[in-house]
C-alpha cells in the first residue's frame, strides 16, 4: 500500500472526515464517546509536535514574520498598499471552517471577532473588549492591537483609511467583505486622500497559505424532519415569495448558510459546532436554485427537494446570477421604477457586483433572518426540552467536579473538565454534538471572555478559585447556550458581591415586562443597574439570539449597545440569552447565562391598546449557593430564585434516581433560602 505523508493538511481533512462519522453514531452509544475521546487526544498529540498548525483552541504566540514578509511581497505585486483581512468567511459567518480562518493564520489571533490591516511597513489587528487579554497573549511583535470601543483607539476602517494618505490603495477580497462595508471603506480612503478600495480576486491571504491550508470541507447534508423544524420547506418559499411580491422584488440572493438551512429544512457539518453547508440559493417568484457540491446530497435530500429546487455548482453562483441579472434588466425595461433584486445587508460585494452594482440591487435586513429568529410552537417546545436534558447533564458534571476536586483531591485540568461535560452530554437523547468550545476556565483564566483551554496549555481547575463553565450543545430539537460560575472552596466577599450583582441583573432582565415594539438595545440597561451602581460593568453583549437547531449566535436580534440592536424589536417566539457579567484581570471573571424565550404577558392595563412582552426561561442549572450574598437580594428576587430552584428540581430529578451523588447535589443547591 502506497503511504502518506501525514502533514498537518492530511491530518486535517482526517479530522474533519473523522468528526462527520462520530456524528453519525448513536448518541447513547459507548462507542461515540470512544471515537469522539480518541480522536481528540490523536488531534492534541499532533499538535504538540506541529507548532505551526493552527487549531481552533491554540492560545500560544505564533511568530509572523515570515508570513507577513510573503504577503508584502504579493501586496508589491498586485500594487497594493494595505490589506484588509476580515474574519469572516464568503457567507459572513462568525464561526469558519478550518480553511477559512485567514485572519487568524496571519495574525495568530484565534478569537472570532477581529480584522487585521497590513500595510508595508506595519500590521494591527482590531476586536473587541471580549478578547483583549487573549490578542495580547496570541500577538506577536509585529502587530498594534486596536482595542474597539476604548476612548481614542480607532477602528480598524478608520487606521486603514489613515494609512491610505498620499494616494495609496487598500485593496481587498470582495467574497469576504459586505458591499455596504466595502462601500463605507472606499469613502473614508477617500476622504483621507488615499487612492480608491481595489476588488482583489485572488485572496493573497491563501497564497501566503499554500499547501498548508486545510481543505474545504465537504461534509453530507442531512434532511431535518418536520417533527423538529414544524414547518414545511415549500410553505418557507411561500412565505418568502409573498414578502418579494410586497417589495416588486425580481428575487433574493441568499448567501447566509444558517439561513439556507432553515429554509430549506436541512442541516450540514461544514463548519464546527454549527450544522450548516456551504451553499448558496436564489428564490425568484417562480423559482427556486440551490448552489451547493453535488457530492454532499444523498437520495433522501434530493427526494426531499423534489422539483421545488433546482440543484446547482456552488461555484456557478457568480456566472448565473450575472446571467439572470442581465436576463432580468432586458425584460425589466418598462417597470417603472425598475425591479431590482433583493440582497441581504450581510451580502458580499462580489454577490453585489456580479448582480451589476448599487443600480441593481435593493439592500435589506434579510426577511429569512426575520422570519428564521420568530420560532413556531414545534421549535419553541424543543427548546424547551432540549434545556432540561442539558441542565441535567450540567448538574451532573457540576455534581461530579465538584466530588472529584474536594472528596478525591483529583487533579482535572479544563481541557478534561470539558471533554467530561462533553461526556455526559452525549448520553442524552437527540444530542448531535456541542454548539460551540466549551469554555472551563479556573481562577484568572475565567477573566479572558472568551477564553479556550488546549491541553498542554491550560491550568489545573483550582477548588479555591471561580470557576467559569460556558457551554452548549446541539441536538435535533434545538441549541443550547448555558453559564455558570461555581466557586468549590470559600469565595472572598469581592467574588460573592460581584456574583451577587450579576445575578440580580440576571434576574431584573428575565422578570422584564415591556410593550411590543421594543428592542434589546432598550432593554440592555436593566442587566447592568446593579453593577454600575457599583461604578461595574462588562465588555460584552448582554444576549444574542440562539438558533433551532442551527448557529448558536442568531440574527438580527440582540440585547446590548450595538446599534443594529436598536433596529430590531423583540417579538414573541424569539430565543435569546440573559448573560451578564463581570471580569477582574488576572484574578476572577463572572457570568450568569440563562436562555429565554419572549413570550406574550397579560398585563392589567394595555395603554396604547398593545400588547405587553415578557420572558420564559428554560435553562434548568442552579445557581451558586456559595456565591450568592443573600442580603443584596430583595424579597423578591428571593422568591423568583426559589421558583426557578424548585422548577429545575422538579424538571430534572428523575434522570438520578440511580445517582444518590448527584441527586444529594441538586437538592442541596436548590433548597429554598
Amino acid at each position: 500500500m502506497r503511504s502518506t505523508e501525514v502533514t498537518p493538511r492530511v491530518v486535517q481533512s482526517a479530522f474533519m472526515k473523522l468528526r462527520g462519522c462520530w456524528k453519525c453514531i448513536p448518541p447513547l452509544s459507548p462507542l461515540r464517546t470512544y471515537v469522539v475521546a480518541k480522536s481528540r487526544v490523536f488531534f492534541r498529540a499532533f499538535h504538540s509536535s506541529h507548532p505551526n498548525f493552527l487549531s481552533p483552541t491554540d492560545m500560544e504566540t505564533i511568530n509572523t514574520t515570515e508570513r507577513l514578509t510573503q504577503l508584502r511581497q504579493l501586496m508589491k505585486d498586485k500594487k497594493v498598499d494595505i490589506y484588509i483581512v476580515p474574519s469572516e468567511d464568503s457567507h459572513q459567518s462568525e464561526y469558519i471552517a478550518p480553511c477559512d480562518a485567514r485572519r487568524e493564520y496571519i495574525c495568530g489571533f484565534s478569537g472570532s471577532a477581529g480584522t487585521a490591516v497590513v500595510t508595508l511597513e506595519k500590521a494591527s489587528l482590531a476586536t473587541d473588549g471580549r478578547y483583549f487579554n487573549q490578542a495580547e497573549k496570541q500577538l506577536d511583535s509585529n502587530w498594534e492591537l486596536l482595542k474597539q470601543g476604548l476612548q481614542d483607539v480607532p477602528t480598524w476602517q478608520e487606521w486603514a483609511a489613515d494609512q491610505s494618505e498620499g494616494g495609496k490603495t487598500v485593496g481587498v477580497d470582495p467574497s469576504v467583505i459586505t458591499a455596504p462595508d466595502a462601500r463605507k471603506l472606499a469613502e473614508s480612503i477617500k476622504m483621507k486622500g488615499g487612492s480608491e478600495l481595489r476588488p482583489v480576486k485572488d485572496n493573497l491571504i491563501d497564497l501566503v497559505w499554500g499547501e498548508a491550508q486545510p481543505p474545504r470541507p465537504c461534509e453530507k447534508v442531512r434532511v431535518l424532519d418536520l417533527e423538529y423544524s414544524g414547518k414545511k420547506f415549500e410553505e418557507k418559499l411561500e412565505d418568502l415569495r409573498k414578502e418579494l411580491a410586497k417589495r416588486k422584488s425580481l428575487g433574493f440572493v441568499v448567501s447566509m448558510l444558517d439561513e439556507i438551512a432553515w429554509l430549506y429544512n436541512l442541516r450540514g457539518n461544514d463548519i464546527p459546532y454549527n450544522p450548516v453547508f456551504f451553499s448558496y440559493t436564489v428564490v425568484t417568484p417562480k423559482t427556486a436554485t440551490l448552489y451547493v457540491d453535488n457530492s454532499k446530497l444523498n437520495c433522501d435530500v434530493r427526494s426531499h427537494l423534489g422539483n421545488a429546487v433546482t440543484i446547482r455548482p456552488y461555484d456557478a453562483i457568480f456566472d448565473d446570477i450575472k446571467t439572470l441579472s442581465s436576463e432580468s434588466t432586458q425584460a425589466n425595461e418598462e417597470s417603472t421604477p425598475p425591479k431590482k433584486f433583493l440582497v441581504s445587508t450581510k451580502a458580499s460585494w462580489a454577490l453585489n457586483q456580479s448582480l451589476g452594482g448599487e443600480e441593481k440591487v435593493e439592500e435589506a435586513r434579510s426577511p429569512i433572518g426575520d422570519a428564521k429568529a420568530i420560532k413556531n410552537e414545534v421549535e419553541l417546545e424543543g427548546m424547551r426540552a432540549c434545556h432540561i436534558r442539558d441542565g441535567a447533564a450540567l448538574i451532573e458534571y457540576f455534581a461530579w467536579l465538584e466530588d472529584q476536586l474536594i472528596n478525591k483531591d483529583a487533579k482535572i485540568d479544563e481541557v478534561n473538565g470539558a471533554d467530561k461535560l462533553e461526556a455526559f452530554r452525549s448520553k442524552h437523547e437527540r444530542f448531535v454534538g456541542l454548539s460551540f468550545d466549551t469554555i472551563s476556565s479556573t481562577g484568572p483564566n475565567a477573566a479572558v471572555i472568551h477564553y479556550k483551554p488546549e491541553k498542554g496549555n491550560c491550568s489545573i481547575i483550582n477548588p479555591k478559585a471561580v470557576y467559569l463553565c460556558d457551554s452548549g450543545a446541539q441536538f435535533l430539537d434545538g441549541t443550547t447556550d448555558t453559564t455558570r460560575t461555581l466557586h468549590f472552596g470559600e469565595p472572598t466577599e469581592m467574588e460573592r458581591k460581584a456574583y451577587t450583582l450579576v445575578l440580580k441583573g440576571n434576574i431584573a432582565l428575565e422578570r422584564a415586562v415591556f410593550p411590543k415594539g421594543t428592542s434589546g438595545f432598550a432593554l440592555d440597561t436593566l442587566a447592568r443597574q446593579f453593577l454600575w451602581a457599583e461604578g461595574m460593568d462588562y465588555r460584552h453583549g448582554t444576549g444574542h439570539g440562539v438558533g433551532s437547531f442551527l448557529n448558536v449566535h442568531e440574527g438580527p436580534i440582540g440585547i446590548g449597545t450595538r446599534v443594529q440592536y436598536s433596529e430590531v424589536s423583540l417579538s414573541v417566539g424569539n430565543v435569546i440569552s440573559d448573560e451578564p457579567g463581570y471580569y477582574e484581570d488576572g484574578s476572577f471573571g463572572i457570568r450568569i447565562e440563562n436562555i429565554i424565550m419572549v413570550k406574550e404577558i397579560e398585563t392589567k392595563h394595555k395603554f396604547g391598546d398593545k400588547p405587553y412582552l415578557g420572558f420564559e426561561h428554560v435553562t434548568m442549572v442552579p445557581m451558586c449557593r456559595k456565591l450568592i450574598d443573600v442580603e443584596l437580594l430583595t424579597p423578591q428576587e428571593k422568591t423568583w430564585l426559589n421558583e426557578y430552584h424548585t422548577e429545575i428540581l422538579e424538571k430534572t430529578h428523575h434522570f438520578f434516581k440511580d445517582d444518590s451523588l448527584t441527586m444529594e447535589w441538586l437538592k442541596r443547591e436548590t433548597h429554598p433560602y
